[in-house]
């Protein structure tokens, strides 16, 4: 998995280049999704990741499913041929999600990764998102996640920074406390 993301990760770089290179950023993101959406279609993956379908039955599947959401770039559709001759079509919704962590960065909008034990609603979601952004200085774009393992309260991450609010931590050094107490 560490070096499926990893490979994503050099694409999108190098994709993130030749975006900002061209003042297409926005053009890439749309495009990239698009890439990934294909290829994540259950009915249609099988297709490029048999090795009994020739390379190029592939590459005019893709352009044409490509065409028909409304078009791509030839360097994107350049891309996604790539990934199909190389056999990484398994590896574009992580593309995507890179290239959006770049634009987001580029752009000075941290991304928060919020876990709590139950969903967040929208209203709680945009005070957490307000509150990280007045202690980071920075624009949050909110990513939530469940994890009932945090029992209550909220773990968030932004970068390499973490701010752990929940019950289960609050717990643990309860239990450190009394240990180091009773001994």
């Amino acid at each position: 998995m560490a070096k499926k993301r990893a490979s994503a990760k050099r694409y999108a770089q190098a994709v993130f280049a030749i975006a900002r290179e061209r003042d297409e950023l926005e053009r890439w993101r749309k495009d990239l999704s698009r890439i990934a959406e294909v290829f994540s279609n259950e009915s249609i993956a099988p297709v490029f990741e048999s090795p009994q379908v020739a390379l190029t039955e592939k590459m005019a599947v893709l352009k044409t499913l490509l065409e028909a959401l409304e078009g791509v770039q030839p360097l994107a559709l350049n891309l996604a041929n790539l990934l199909v001759a190389k056999g990484r079509v398994n590896i574009a919704g992580e593309l995507a999600e890179e290239y959006e962590i770049l634009l987001d960065a580029y752009k000075g909008v941290a991304r928060a990764e919020v876990i709590t034990a139950i969903p967040l609603e929208e209203e709680a979601q945009r005070r957490i998102a307000h509150y990280l952004s007045q202690l980071l200085g920075k624009e949050i774009k909110l990513v939530p996640r469940v994890d009932p393992t945090v029992v209550g309260g909220l773990v968030a991450r932004v970068g390499d920074k973490v701010i752990d609010g929940s019950t289960l931590t609050r717990l643990q050094d309860l239990r450190r406390g009394l240990i180091r107490q009773a001994v």
